[in-house]
């Protein structure tokens, strides 16, 4: 909020006393900001907790906020769950046979909505009974 006030803001001073009042009217809460938004994100856009922590560091929000958010979202398998459905969709989408390249394309598509690449191989293994590569992810090491 800040960064963007400044950009718009006619002096610092102007920023810092309508940050204040925005504190002392709570309406100015990270904690609040980083629930809300990790929930629209898993409940709506179906995204995984990797690419929620991404956004969220993104906009600034505190650590520590962001973990007590994505722990009250929901449980490893609630995650296992979308990616199944996810797989499930994709699969009708792409019909016919399954080869790598459609495998592969899946894969990194789990992997850019933010989910463990432990949970996509998993359930792409047991759904197509194929076998899919490790394949070495950065965005899950930043996250």
């Amino acid at each position: 909020m800040r960064k963007s006030l400044e950009r718009r803001a006619a002096s610092k001073e102007m920023v810092k006393s309508v940050l204040d009042r925005l504190k002392r009217q709570n309406l100015l809460d990270d904690a609040k900001y980083a629930q809300q938004f990790t929930r629209q994100r898993i409940q709506i856009r179906r995204q995984g907790k990797f690419r929620i922590a991404r956004d969220l560091r993104t906009r600034g929000v505190p650590d520590r906020h962001i973990e007590t958010a994505l722990a009250a979202a929901g449980t490893p398998e609630d995650e296992t769950a979308l990616v199944r459905k996810r797989i499930e969709r994709k699969l009708k989408a792409l019909g016919g046979v399954i080869d790598q390249r459609k495998i592969a394309s899946l894969y990194g598509s789990l992997l850019r909505l933010g989910f463990p690449s432990d949970i996509i191989r998993r359930e792409i293994r047991a759904m197509t009974r194929e076998e899919v590569p490790e394949i070495s992810d950065s965005s899950e090491e930043s996250a």
